[in-house]
């Protein structure tokens, strides 16, 4: 294999002969620290820009796109620095791959829960308007993009709050990116948008980097524009959603805050000491008089519930604890809706899916059961026909396709019950019962309590049979295995264990095609958004805030008195 010749310069200089399909980045590393006389771990070496990392230490150098005559530059550092600089490297190449993780995450999700196919989750994630109401905007592609952005969002959002303002603003580029694939007419309709132009204003000057001073500036604009265009003047429009509440009031604060700042940076010292003394307005207008809190602390209301809801409505306790009231309602829906949606979902999954992967239509069920046919029947019809009512009908209707159709109906229920048993049985043995045993009893009493009792009582009246049963009676005695499959009530009623089975005939959602999920992923997004509301947008503490406030109305006080600003830093 022909060498190739890499020129070395820094702590070591001079031509190096290496095999770019053979030598990896540590080969290189102890090649230049032999000739240099310096250890390998304080040698750093730099090509095309980039710094060469070790990985795992497999990667070949050509893999590294490093090539023949490649200029390499070798820096030293102390041990210490190049123990620290690898550590740096490695905390880089992690948040690198999690930031990855996460945007896959995101398009998985967004994906399946955005064109109607059957959710591999127990959930549903569906947008929801400032009221708590369910909306639907623009096409399939619209839907993706802004469930990918909300997601993103609310994830950064956490960043913030754990002030990982650097994580945070990555996050947020990808939210701002998935949020510009949507219809541009659509996201004038909504606020989420210039909210994470603040956001990302908001990192900005939490990380003090004011090299961004002017791209601050317009996203503070756009932001401004955005708000208005959404709320309407003086937010009218949110004010008549809201019932006349101020839920607004915080994020104009830190917008008008970072006005102020930008202005003041840029020399605009009067523009920056309107803005500051605005904001500053509306700090104290956010203060909770100790008074109210303790009113209503002593009705039973939690102390971030009642700090909230009196921000919320400008300190009015009445309105307060309207507004705590009708959140308490609209959560007890919530769980409602949830708990009905997840019972549809698990129904829908028994039914598999369409040839498309879409779910069975409940709705268009319900009307053919109405009109007098068996529910599964009725079911496996409308599968069949992608949900089409009209094709289902006449299938039900033709007795030929009808007994087609109950022949593969009986034959997935043989075969569900046949797997169900089987999983009963090796169960039954593993608790130490002999295997002709079991298989006699659960041939004869169906369910595998049933089966256990049976097994227990015979141990009652023949102490040969094995006497590890009594250890695990209680535990198993609430596990059944339900045998009247062709129950068409309750939907997801049955036995988790039974509904696994029926998910895996090859027309349900585990048809061996099932994507790779990242779950942890998917749970700590989801995980956000369910601790979510309508209003969590505008919901902040704003003590850092209020002392940025302090601090740039000192900043200008002292430019006004020495008619300059560097003495006052």
């Amino acid at each position: 294999m022909a060498m190739a010749k890499l020129r070395i310069a820094g702590a070591w200089s001079g031509v190096l002969g290496v095999e770019l399909e053979e030598w990896t980045v540590p080969m290189l590393r102890e090649e230049v620290a032999k000739r240099s006389g310096f250890e390998a771990g304080s040698i750093n070496l730099i090509c095309a820009g980039k710094v060469l990392k070790d990985g795992e230490g497999t990667e070949k150098l050509s893999q590294l796109g490093v090539k023949n005559n490649a200029k390499v530059l070798a820096t030293r550092v102390s041990a210490a620095e190049g123990k620290a600089l690898k550590v740096e490297l490695m905390a880089e190449e992690e948040r690198s791959t999690r930031l990855s993780r996460l945007k896959a995450a995101v398009t998985s999700l967004a994906k399946r829960h955005a064109d109607g196919s059957l959710p591999l989750d127990d959930f549903n994630i569906e947008l929801e308007n400032q009221s708590g109401d369910k909306v639907q905007l623009g096409s399939e592609t619209d839907q993706r993009a802004i469930m990918m952005g909300l997601m993103l969002h609310a994830n950064a959002k956490q960043l913030i709050k754990k002030e990982k303002y650097k994580d945070a603003l990555e996050v947020l580029a990808m939210g701002e990116e998935a949020f510009s694939l949507c219809n541009p007419k659509l996201i004038e309709m909504i606020d989420n948008v210039p909210i994470l132009q603040i956001d990302t204003v908001w990192c900005y000057f939490m990380l003090r980097d004011i090299s961004l001073l002017s791209v601050a500036g317009m996203r503070l604009s756009k932001a401004r524009e955005g708000i208005e265009r959404a709320h309407g003047k003086e937010s009218s429009r949110l004010r008549l959603l809201q019932g006349g509440r101020h839920p607004e009031i915080a994020l104009h604060l830190r917008m008008e805050l970072l006005e102020g700042v930008v202005a003041y940076h840029s020399g605009q010292y009067e523009k920056s000491k309107q803005a500051l003394t605005t904001a500053q307005t509306k700090y104290f207008q956010l203060q909770v008089p100790d008074e109210a809190l303790s009113l209503l602390m002593s009705m039973g209301y939690k102390e971030h519930d009642a700090k909230r809801a009196l921000r919320m409505s400008n300190q009015d306790v009445e309105s307060a604890v309207d507004f705590l009231l009708e959140e308490k309602a609209k959560k007890a829906q919530k769980r409602e809706e949830d708990i009905r949606r997840r019972n549809e979902i698990m129904e829908q999954k028994r039914y598999g899916m369409t040839p498309l992967k879409k779910p069975v239509d409940l709705l268009r069920l319900g009307e053919l059961v109405s009109i007098g046919f068996e529910k599964e029947l009725a079911a496996e019809a409308l599968r069949r026909n992608e949900n089409d009512t009209q094709k289902a009908l006449d299938d039900l209707t033709n007795p030929e396709s009808n007994s087609s159709i109950q022949l593969d109906i009986d034959s997935r229920k043989r075969r569900r019950l046949r797997q169900a048993s089987d999983a009963a049985i090796e169960e039954l043995i593993s608790m130490g019962f002999p295997r002709a045993a079991v298989v006699a009893a659960v041939r004869e009493y169906g369910t595998k309590h049933r089966a256990l009792s049976h097994l227990l009582g015979q141990q009652d009246t023949n102490p040969a049979v094995a006497a590890d049963g009594n250890a695990n009676s209680s535990a198993m005695a609430s596990d059944t295995i339900r045998t009247d499959t062709s129950s068409t009530e309750g939907g997801a009623g049955g036995s988790s264990g039974l509904n696994d089975v029926l998910s895996t005939d090859g027309e349900g959602p585990s048809d061996g095609n099932t994507e790779e999920r990242d779950v942890e992923i998917e749970d700590e997004l989801t995980g956000e958004l369910y601790k979510r509301d309508a209003l969590s947008d505008y919901d902040a503490e704003v003590t850092k805030e209020g002392e940025a406030i302090n601090e740039y109305l000192a900043l200008l006080a002292c430019a006004e008195n020495k008619g300059k600003v560097s003495p006052c830093h």
